[in-house]
């Protein structure tokens, strides 16, 4: 039986619910790099009384992006409640990335999570899973292409909505001309976010690229940018620690840019606090991580697609800024943000 056939005989779920019928414990695990590592769970949660199950969660983090520790720790805190022997594996190249997953399948995997930030790489590979009866959702990125992969289910936001609506937002606040930092050359999603901005902002946006694993360049890139043209009133940057680093730019660069971005943490809404960033966009990557691997356990046990298999499961996108930075500090705080 093909999966649309299964899907249209299923109904669609909402992948927390199954939450409810379990028991309280928990445990922890480690954090790691782009080297595969297990990991269990970071919060106490319910744990399930089905059979073990291994997963795989391969993204396309890159050293020193803050963003993903927040995804993988929803990851583990769903693996821990749903018994899922969890294995993460990352790399910013996508040949490496598919490597992942062709780890995952030798392994026999019972599910693999996976982003698709560069899917036309991975777009073989996971065919063979899916061939191979391993189901595979998608997590992130990857809105435009998860259903021509085959695969189940996506869990993330419509970059290209994200960024329309930042673009909005700079109308708002009365932007007039603003460069986005790109910091991953390829990444698709990165790109939709952009092109989104440029849809909508009124004025004039200019795309700067920067080598996003180099934190020294990004620096250095922004504040020639910023010294090169004073016109510049708007740096937007498309995840937190990149955001971070263009304050000090503007500092160094004697700007009087003001500063916005997609994607928080801790120290992100510490910024937003002290004035220092004026925005951000929240898409929830621990919803993302927690509902990816959740989705899993419930396909396996239950049948269940989220969204029906046919529509993604949206996470974003929302605007943090000082009117409501506190109610999500408290939350970024612990990490889960």
């Amino acid at each position: 039986m093909d999966r649309s056939s299964r899907s249209r005989r299923l109904l669609p779920v909402v992948a927390v619910a199954a939450a409810a019928a379990l028991t309280l414990a928990g445990c922890s695990s480690s954090s790691g790099g782009k080297k595969a590592t297990e990991g269990g769970g970071g919060a106490s949660a319910g744990k399930a009384t089905t059979p073990r199950m291994t997963v795989a969660l391969v993204t396309h983090q890159a050293p020193g992006d803050t963003f993903w520790d927040i995804v993988r720790k929803g990851a583990e805190a769903a693996a821990a409640k749903d018994n899922i022997k969890l294995v993460y594996s990352a790399d910013p190249n996508a040949g490496n990335q598919a490597n992942y997953v062709q780890n995952a399948i030798d392994q026999k995997v019972d599910g693999i999570a996976v982003t698709l930030a560069k899917p036309d790489a991975l777009k073989s590979v996971v065919g063979k899973a899916v061939g191979d009866g391993i189901p595979v959702v998608g997590l992130n990125s990857g809105l435009s292409d998860w259903k021509k992969l085959g695969l189940m289910e996506f869990f993330g936001q419509d970059e290209t909505v994200a960024g329309e609506a930042f673009g909005g937002k700079l109308n708002e606040v009365g932007a007039k001309k603003a460069v986005c930092v790109i910091q991953e050359q390829g990444n698709i999603g990165l790109t939709q976010r952009c092109d989104g901005v440029k849809k909508t902002f009124k004025g004039t946006t200019e795309t700067l690229y920067v080598n996003g694993t180099d934190m020294p360049s990004v620096k250095s890139t922004i504040t020639a940018k910023l010294k090169q043209d004073s016109g510049i009133d708007y740096v937007v940057t498309l995840g937190a620690p990149f955001a971070l680093t263009a304050v000090q730019s503007v500092g160094d660069a004697g700007s009087k840019a003001k500063i916005a971005t997609f994607d928080l943490n801790k120290d992100l809404t510490n910024a937003i606090k002290k004035g220092d960033i004026q925005f951000a966009v929240d898409q929830q990557p621990y919803l993302q991580g927690y509902l990816a691997v959740d989705s899993l356990w419930l396909y396996k046990n239950n049948g269940n697609y989220s969204g029906g298999g046919v529509q993604p499961v949206l996470t974003g996108p929302a605007f943090v800024d000082k009117s409501n930075v506190d109610k999500v500090a408290q939350f970024a705080a612990k990490g889960t943000r």
